[in-house]
């Protein structure tokens, strides 16, 4: 058997696509059309989407824990104003604990103002922040004195390193891929909406009525069937 060139199929192949969209268009509702566009640009209003949202709340939440065990080693070594004068006043990089907090209030300093107030839409900033938090850790688990003061020795440094992990797996496999998929929806939709418009609107099936067409020759032979009937009629 003959087949057919693999190009005169993809243009077969296309064309039957396009002509199969363009149906799918036209049949859409222009209501649910507009529906679905005000819903996006509803989000759009909202000035930050609902996922991002929920890694803002998450960076917040990074910060409070780091604080609150900070909070909770103060006040197991000692007391809270001792051992706060201890670690701030008179710090010292291989056994306070100080500088593991001030590394969560920068992450949620860079973070918030990258992704919530300026609503970036790349990694660079969160690449940032983990870069440097787990550089600072990793320099401090190896140079410090912490492992010998009891187990927020190993908490804080490991609870650290983990959420700010945490967050870069967030933003770049559920918050940036979400909002573009959105994005990309709501050019299709914009699209759809107005290739809708500028097809005219289905034409109704009286506009295509005709009456039905006589029969060939009929009415030659009714002529001829006269003039024959005539000359009997005479006789």
């Amino acid at each position: 058997m003959n087949h057919l060139p693999n190009d005169m199929e993809n243009t077969l192949t296309g064309s039957q696509s396009s002509h199969a969209s363009l149906r799918d268009v036209h049949s859409i509702n222009p209501t649910q059309l507009m529906a679905r566009i005000e819903s996006y640009e509803g989000r759009e209003k909202k000035g930050i989407s609902d996922v991002r949202r929920t890694f803002c709340l998450f960076v917040t939440f990074d910060l409070l824990f780091v604080t609150l065990l900070w909070i909770i080693e103060l006040n197991v070594n000692g007391g809270i104003e001792n051992t706060l004068e201890k670690e701030v006043v008179q710090y010292d990089y291989y056994s306070s604990y100080f500088d593991i907090f001030l590394l969560a209030v920068f992450r949620f300093k860079v973070l918030i103002l990258a992704y919530a107030v300026c609503r970036l839409r790349h990694w660079w900033a969160i690449a940032l922040t983990t870069a440097v938090t787990s550089a600072f850790l990793l320099a401090k688990v190896i140079l410090s004195k912490l492992f010998s003061q009891g187990a927020f020795g190993y908490v804080l440094p490991i609870i650290s390193f983990i959420l700010a992990w945490i967050e870069t797996w967030f933003l770049d496999f559920k918050v940036l891929p979400q909002e573009a998929e959105e994005e990309n929806r709501l050019l299709i939709v914009q699209d759809a909406s107005e290739r809708a418009a500028l097809i005219p609107a289905g034409l109704s099936d009286g506009q295509f009525y005709s009456p039905p067409e006589s029969e060939a020759g009929s009415e030659e032979e009714a002529e001829e069937k006269q003039d024959s009937e005539k000359p009997l009629l005479e006789l």
